[in-house]
């Protein structure tokens, strides 16, 4: 693996520590653990890990105020925080995307589905320079930001204005959850009242155009940009 990706794991079970540790150390991550949030923060200031595996239910500190420190720092808003929860449901979730999480993983973790969401978030790290760029290109799909304009197959697509904001603001962070408040707050501003079906209808309409491939549905929570 090249180059080495750091990870810091934040749980205060020692079990789930050991056994994250052990298969990503084995897989070649460099690793990093702490059974304390404020330990942890302390280490993410010092390590400047790429990816953080951050436990939501912990007694010094749960896991969402944690996402909330790390993300008000200088250097924590590139970094990639996945929550591990055993609670799985909605609102939870939610909660925790809302307060800067990128995305969740359930309790109890199997070592395949470990490794493979640790290869999609090594693919979104490595793309994180080239979508600072107002042309970004994701195999035949090329969003260009300037012109406000998008090709798939080199074949310019029309969109409507919101549809384009929609679409570079989910293909900002490909693999990334996002809400549906936190699309709202972007794209229409948390002072305008739209109703609850508009995101909808912008998306169903943004794949008639691009297709089916680009844009995920994560049930009853938000949409995420696939690639």
């Amino acid at each position: 693996m090249n180059p080495i990706l750091k990870v810091l794991i934040i749980d205060d079970e020692p079990d789930i520590l050991e056994f994250l540790s052990y298969n990503l150390s084995k897989a070649g991550y460099e690793v990093f653990t702490s059974e304390s949030p404020s330990e942890g923060i302390r280490i993410f200031e010092t390590e400047k890990p790429n990816l953080i595996l951050l436990d939501i239910m912990m007694p010094e500190m749960d896991g969402i105020e944690v996402c909330k420190i790390i993300r008000s720092k200088p250097n924590g808003k590139s970094v990639i925080i996945a929550f591990l929860t055993a609670v799985d449901t909605e609102f939870t979730q939610i909660n925790a995307l809302e307060s800067g999480g990128d995305d969740f993983i359930n309790k109890p973790i199997k070592p395949n589905v470990l490794m493979s969401r640790m290869k999609a978030f090594l693919r979104r790290t490595e793309n994180t320079e080239d979508l600072s760029s107002s042309l970004r290109t994701f195999g035949e799909l090329t969003i260009d930001k300037e012109q406000m304009a998008v090709f798939l197959n080199q074949e310019p697509i029309t969109l409507a204005k919101k549809e384009f904001e929609i679409l570079y603001l989910l293909s900002s962070r490909p693999g990334k959850v996002f809400v549906r408040n936190e699309i709202f707050n972007s794209i229409w501003g948390s002072s305008v009242i739209v109703g609850d079906r508009t995101i909808d209808v912008h998306i169903r309409k943004l794949r008639e155009k691009i297709g089916e491939d680009y844009i995920s549905t994560v049930k009853g929570i938000g949409y995420k940009f696939v690639f």
